[in-house]
């Protein structure tokens, strides 16, 4: 068996506070990872940790989220795969960063997710539809819902999981 690993954060800041009220929900943010380390970290989000209104699809900085964010908290988690699929997630990674440009967070998806009406524009994601969506298509399910429907917490609720750690992102990344 092989592993990917899911990050949630949850960061401070005005934008993460309005998300977290919508949600109801300590962890805001989903990335995927190739690694245990998230040294080949992918998610929907900010382009710069910094400012919350550019947004995509973006490979995460460990280092560059720490130096803007100092006190986020992360949960890290496994989930074993097989070779092929950890192959084919990687290289759907790869290929969508490489077109990066093309691909937009859903910041109308937002509205949608608190109604519970499934929504999807061509290319348009929140972090965690997009993560929910490329591991559907590679045969694993972490919710029942519609991809565009799945938040943070439906991440953080999916029992085939394994919590490799949990507690602020400074901690992880002296480990």
């Amino acid at each position: 068996m092989e592993h990917i690993y899911l990050a949630m954060v949850d960061t401070p800041g005005f934008f993460a506070y309005i998300i977290r009220r919508f949600l109801r929900q300590k962890y805001i943010h989903v990335v995927i990872s190739m690694d245990a380390e998230l040294e080949e970290a992918y998610s929907f989000g900010r382009r710069n940790p910094r400012i919350p209104i550019f947004a995509g699809f973006e490979r995460e900085d460990k280092y560059r989220i720490l130096e803007a964010f100092p006190d986020a908290d992360y949960l890290v988690c496994e989930l074993e795969c097989s070779a092929e699929q950890k192959e084919r997630i990687g290289e759907q990674l790869r290929k969508d960063y490489r077109l990066r440009l093309r691909h937009h967070y859903a910041v109308l998806g937002l509205m949608f997710i608190v109604c519970g009406i499934p929504f999807y524009q061509k290319n348009h994601y929140t972090c965690s539809s997009y993560i929910a969506r490329l591991l559907h298509e590679n045969h694993i399910d972490i919710s029942s819902k519609h991809f565009s429907l799945v938040t943070p917490r439906d991440f953080y609720l999916y029992p085939n999981k394994k919590t490799v750690f949990e507690g602020r992102l400074a901690e992880f990344v002296t480990i």
